[in-house]
């Protein structure tokens, strides 16, 4: 009986280590978001939509393309649940290149993502852009590594092998105690 109360609180409490890790690292991950860009990749005179999940529900915000010469522009709820969207217009004059647009929402989320800005040529009556920069496909690759999330992983995997390693030693004295 004695063993079964100890296996118990050990689970118990293993379970509550992490749970609370996960909770930490879901409340970290909200304060600084990923802010999609759509499209990302864009040409001159092109307007571009912005979501992002970082200011919460019914959220709203600044955006900041001012990198680009687009300056601020406003966030509000979208059609979606926790999305706030805004858009801006890339100016005539942009250089090609990769600039970063930020959102600063009023419950204290930020966001950052990167815009790709290319100049479209003619080919044979046709526009034609030209490829660069990192080709994102959602399975990872040429996109550098997020230290934020590794970070995160890793401090839920310690909490687990803390709790584990516990669970277990008690066990062990509590069999030995039998």
């Amino acid at each position: 009986m004695r063993t079964t109360a100890r296996l118990f609180t050990g689970t118990a409490l293993a379970a509550t280590t992490l749970g609370l890790s996960l909770v930490a690292c879901a409340a970290h991950a909200g304060e600084r978001g990923e802010l999609d860009l759509y499209p990302s990749v864009s040409a001159p005179g092109a307007t571009v939509t912005v979501n992002t999940t970082a200011c919460g529900r019914n959220g709203h915000g600044k955006g900041d393309a001012r990198s680009l010469g687009a300056g601020e522009f406003r966030l509000r709820p979208g059609d979606y649940k926790d999305i706030a969207v805004g858009q801006f217009r890339v100016p005539e004059k942009t250089r090609a290149g990769t600039y970063e647009i930020f959102a600063h929402c009023e419950n204290g989320g930020r966001a950052r993502g990167d815009l790709t800005v290319e100049h479209r040529r003619e080919h044979h009556g046709r526009h034609e852009r030209q490829p660069s920069g990192h080709v994102r496909t959602g399975v990872g690759g040429s996109v550098g590594p997020d230290t934020t999330r590794i970070a995160a992983g890793a401090a839920v995997l310690a909490a687990a092998a803390v709790g584990g390693t516990w669970l277990l030693r008690r066990r062990a004295s509590g069999a030995q105690d039998s």
